[in-house]
C-alpha cells in the first residue's frame, strides 16, 4: 500500500488525490496527514525539504514533488493517461507549470499575511505575486476549452483545477467575476472528476 503524506488544504496534495481518482488507484494508496510545521513529524525524514505532498511507494521510496508524483502514478497506471508521451507532452507540462506558478504565488501571499506581523508585511511583494496570478489567469482564460470526457484530462488540467480551487479557498473566489470561460472550464472538470468536490475544504 502506497502512502500519500499531505494535508486537506494543500492544493498540491489535492492534485495527487485527484490523479489517484482519475487513474483508479484509490485502493492502492492510503492518505496520511502531515504537519509541515512540526519538527517531530516524520515528513522531514521523508522529504528533507519538509514539504508536501510526499508519496511513499510500495518499495518504501519517498517521491516528491507533485509533478514527480503525478508522473509516477501515471506510470503505475500504465502510462500515457495524465502524461502524454508524444509532442503534446510539452504543452501539457507547460500548462502544469503555469498553474503551479499561480498556486505558488497565491500561497506566497497567504503566507505573507499568516506568518509575518502586519507591520512587516510587504505590499510591494504581495502586489508582485498578485500580478503573477492575474497574468496567469488571463492566459488560462484565453485557452481553456471545456473538457468533454475524463480521457481528455492531463496533468496540466489537474493542476489548473487545483489552482482555481485554491483561489476559491483562500481568496473568496474573486477570480470568477472576470473569467467566465474559466468558470465554465472548472464546472466541466468538476463534473468529470467527482473527487474535486470530495476533496474541497472550507476556509
Amino acid at each position: 500500500m502506497m502512502i500519500l503524506r499531505t494535508s486537506p488544504s494543500s492544493p498540491f496534495g489535492r492534485q495527487i488525490q485527484l490523479a489517484v481518482s482519475i487513474l483508479h488507484l484509490s485502493d492502492r494508496i492510503q492518505v496520511e496527514d502531515a504537519d509541515t510545521t512540526d519538527p517531530q513529524d516524520t515528513l522531514r525524514q521523508q522529504n528533507p525539504l519538509g514539504k508536501i505532498p510526499v508519496l511513499i511507494n510500495d518499495d518504501g521510496v519517498a517521491l516528491y514533488d507533485s509533478r514527480v508524483i503525478l508522473e509516477y502514478l501515471d506510470f503505475v497506471a500504465g502510462g500515457e493517461k495524465l502524461v502524454p508521451q508524444d509532442a503534446s507532452k510539452f504543452p501539457a507540462l507547460t500548462l502544469h507549470a503555469l498553474a503551479n506558478g499561480i498556486t505558488d504565488a497565491a500561497v506566497a501571499n497567504v503566507y505573507e499575511k499568516r506568518f509575518r506581523p502586519a507591520e512587516q508585511q510587504s505590499e510591494d511583494r504581495m502586489a508582485y505575486q498578485a500580478d503573477k496570478i492575474a497574468r496567469g489567469l488571463q492566459a488560462l482564460e484565453a485557452a481553456s476549452p471545456v473538457l468533454k470526457t475524463v480521457d481528455d484530462i492531463q496533468l496540466g488540467h489537474v493542476s489548473q483545477a487545483c489552482a482555481l480551487g485554491y483561489l476559491d479557498l483562500r481568496f473568496e473566489g474573486k477570480w470568477r467575476a472576470d473569467h467566465p470561460a474559466l468558470v465554465a472550464w472548472l464546472d466541466s472538470f468538476s463534473t468529470l472528476v467527482p473527487a474535486f468536490a470530495a476533496t474541497k475544504t472550507n476556509p
